[in-house]
């Protein structure tokens, strides 16, 4: 074991496997164990997959003198061998991939970045919850005949009728499940106003958070997020890398000298995917009636969903223009002439 160069660590919950190359063997490690084990390793190449708790012992590992890799768990399926599909194989498959040249890892993220990170995992897990309380608070009134307009306002006077114990139109057993639901739905809003003061506080404490949200259509919430997520913009080669990590470009089908191109790719974070379509959608909006900018000439190429999807390329080649390079968002020339 004293020979090992590059482990290959397949995480879990309690057990963990590790597999060594130059001093070949398998090694089971419970959880506690763990530290302790890799303490008494030369420094050595980790390889790991990326997931919940990789970045905790990326940290951890690296403190000791070890080298770590994180790799994305797609990239580490094609090394698993056939026939079979056990931890031992998983852990020499990482081991493997972490040695290819042209292997594409994960930073390891922050203690700081991670907590950034959870707020806006929250916060969409409780938006989320909202909606489906929402949308069950409309669809029980209607069994009953109840019908509330379109929106917030609509729904505000459904949330009023179901807390209100007096409405003897409904059955004591509905208006319990009611009340019950809009008080869940009011409990989520206030929550959910609370993250957004959080998030809003750490995008105010971030100088690369302010930056980016010096970009049209994007805002403290899209700002933090894409700074959280990225990290060091500068292991993206060009913009256009950054925009297909976040699945923003075209898909590929090309052969034979002949290139055709589809739909966007959708791989890499949905989340911040969503994020910047909602922004560049929201900016659609305020700007179509422009002439003469590239905006208004793609409008008469495109369908506006096209054109939204195109308009969220270029903001997230802008980001990573500011994250990379510094400075500020500064309007280009033809718009300003226009």
């Amino acid at each position: 074991m004293t020979k090992v160069s590059t482990i290959g660590f397949d995480l879990a919950k309690n057990v963990f496997q590790v597999h060594g190359v130059d001093d070949a063997y398998q090694v089971v490690v419970r959880r506690a164990n763990v530290l302790a084990f890799f303490a008494k390793l030369p420094p050595c190449l980790v390889g790991m997959e990326a997931c919940a708790s990789a970045h905790y012992w990326a940290r951890e590992l690296t403190e000791l003198g070890h080298t770590v890799r994180l790799i994305p768990p797609a990239h580490v399926k094609p090394y698993v061998k056939r026939g079979r599909k056990n931890d031992e194989v998983d852990a020499a498959a990482i081991c493997e991939a972490v040695t290819r040249p042209h292997m594409q890892f994960v930073p390891i993220k922050t203690e700081e970045q991670q907590a950034a990170l959870m707020l806006h995992r929250a916060r969409r897990l409780l938006v989320t919850q909202r909606t489906m309380l929402g949308n069950a608070l409309r669809a029980h009134f209607a069994e009953y005949g109840t019908i509330a307009a379109q929106g917030q306002a609509g729904l505000g006077t459904l949330i009023v009728a179901a807390l209100d114990a007096g409405d003897a139109t409904l059955p004591q057993a509905a208006r319990e499940a009611l009340a019950m639901m809009a008080a869940q739905l009011r409990d989520a809003e206030a929550k959910i106003d609370a993250l957004d003061r959080e998030i809003l506080a750490c995008h105010r404490a971030d100088a690369d958070s302010r930056r980016v949200a010096t970009i049209p259509g994007i805002g403290p919430l899209i700002a933090s997020a894409m700074v959280a997520a990225i990290g060091d913009a500068n292991r993206f080669k060009s913009g256009r890398q950054f925009a297909a990590w976040l699945g923003l470009v075209p898909m590929q089908n090309s052969s034979g000298g002949k290139e055709r191109l589809g739909g966007i790719t959708k791989m890499g974070d949905r989340y911040l995917r969503s994020l910047l379509v909602i922004g560049a959608t929201g900016m659609l909006r305020r700007r179509r009636g422009e002439t003469g900018t590239w905006l208004a000439g793609l409008l008469a190429r495109k369908s506006a969903r096209e054109v939204t999807i195109a308009m969220a390329n270029k903001m997230a080649r802008t980001v990573w223009a500011l994250l990379a390079k510094g400075g500020v968002y500064r309007k280009p020339t033809a718009e300003l002439a226009a």
